[in-house]
């Protein structure tokens, strides 16, 4: 098993890095990417098993990244209230502006 960090590895989709980087940057992917992506030694083109990968992130202290939520399971962020509280105290120049950041967010 692999233990040096800084031993040259190729990922696939991202070319040529150290182990530690090549880890790093797997945790870091959203868990299908995770699990379609591969590291490869290069010195001997050998592929290494997920469960490896998993280990070294483990004994390294990284931790993969949560999923993505739908934007609909968003806790509540209150917008009505935020946006009166805007509107009572606000010029008309900052209402213009509050305006265009909620076409903004409306559009995402």
């Amino acid at each position: 098993m692999t233990s040096d960090p800084e031993e040259s590895v190729r990922l696939q989709g991202f070319g040529e890095m150290t182990l530690r980087t090549a880890v790093a940057t797997l945790m870091a992917l959203a868990p299908r990417e995770r699990s379609d992506a591969a590291i490869f030694r290069v010195r001997d083109g050998v592929r290494l098993a997920s469960s490896e990968i998993a280990e070294l992130a483990s004994d390294w202290g990284m931790t993969p990244m949560a999923e993505v939520r739908s934007p609909s399971l968003v806790p509540d962020q209150h917008w009505p209230d935020i946006v009166r509280g805007m509107v009572r105290e606000a010029p008309l120049p900052a209402l213009m502006v509050a305006f265009l950041v909620g076409v903004l967010v409306a559009r995402r």
